[in-house]
């Protein structure tokens, strides 16, 4: 089976807006960021599909942000007074964080009990109160999720907090397309911080190799970027994406002949592999939230730069493991 992920390249007759469908090698795609992104078919816009849309968003991010989080909605009683009750600050920040946990599972239980009624032959309007306090759980959760970091330690990823927000209060026809642009922002970042890795390490004889295994990795994590996890080709698509990884993680420097004078060489070895480590992360942790990750894009992006000019990679929160 062929994988692949599509850049756009320009073609002098040809220059697609963002959002433009196209079939390619039998698959609709969309054209965001310079990329053709796999399309799938937009279910109907029901409470049932919304239902499962939030089920699914929110177990989502319970799988990318700090563990804890997940209160279930029946303690949301509980996990506000104890927010309420906190004076510490950093004490404060997580119990804001369980706090969102517990107010998105209650939106789940509010959602999943009025599409029973529903199936049950009772009319539910957007205006219906067990709406309206659906909803505001949604806003409220999304404003604690601000202090809540993804589980790399490093930085929040509000878009997570957001997206259940929007697949209750926008059509899914609309959410799909937004996902789409997110899709696109992803595969351009993991992008950049493979040029700065490809640009950092290939002038550095110990690392002159290493151009190959960071783009096969790059390449797949594309692929599992623009694929769903009820996509069929899932099982291929995340068995190529971890041996890719797997490869660029044993990748091994070639050891350095002296300087004159038998000085210290310049780079550091040790803070190479550090920091393709670190780059391998990211990437991984980009590919499988499908979101931009910008704070700790920037951050990598400024140490491989640093790292570059002066041989050693400044430190940094490490990375958690795959």
């Amino acid at each position: 089976m062929t994988i692949h992920s599509l850049k756009y390249k320009p073609q002098p007759d040809e220059s697609p807006a963002e959002g433009t469908r196209r079939m390619i090698d039998g698959l609709e795609r969309v054209f965001y960021e310079g990329y053709w992104i796999k399309t799938y078919p937009v279910p109907a816009d029901s409470l049932e599909t919304k239902k499962r849309l939030i089920e699914a968003l929110t177990r989502r991010l319970f799988n990318h942000t700090e563990h804890g989080l997940n209160i279930p909605g029946a303690r949301l009683g509980e996990a506000r007074q104890s927010y309420q009750a906190e004076t510490d600050p950093a004490r404060r920040r997580v119990k804001a964080g369980m706090l969102a946990g517990a107010l998105f599972n209650r939106s789940a239980d509010i959602f999943r009990k009025l599409v029973e009624l529903q199936a049950d032959g009772v009319e539910i309007h957007s205006d219906d109160p067990l709406m309206r306090e659906c909803g505001q759980c949604l806003l409220d959760a999304m404003d604690l999720g601000r202090h809540v970091l993804h589980r790399s330690g490093e930085e929040g990823i509000d878009e997570l907090w957001g997206e259940p927000f929007r697949a209750f209060s926008i059509p899914v026809e609309d959410y799909f397309e937004s996902r789409y642009i997110k899709i696109g922002q992803s595969m351009r970042d993991i992008d950049r911080i493979a040029e700065v890795m490809v640009a950092s390490f290939t002038q550095i004889p110990a690392f002159e190799h290493v151009e190959a295994p960071i783009r096969d990795f790059v390449h797949y994590a594309k692929v599992k970027t623009e694929n769903l996890r009820t996509d069929p080709d899932i099982f291929d698509v995340w068995a190529q994406l971890v041996t890719a990884a797997e490869r660029l993680a044993s990748f091994t420097p070639t050891p350095q002949a002296l300087p004159p004078g038998n000085a210290t060489p310049r780079h550091g070895l040790a803070d190479g592999l550090h920091l393709i480590h670190n780059g391998r992360h990211l990437i991984f942790h980009i590919a499988r939230a499908r979101t931009p990750m910008p704070k700790s894009t920037r951050e990598y992006i400024e140490r491989c730069e640093a790292y570059r000019a002066s041989g050693r990679a400044p430190l940094t929160p490490a990375h958690l493991p795959l």
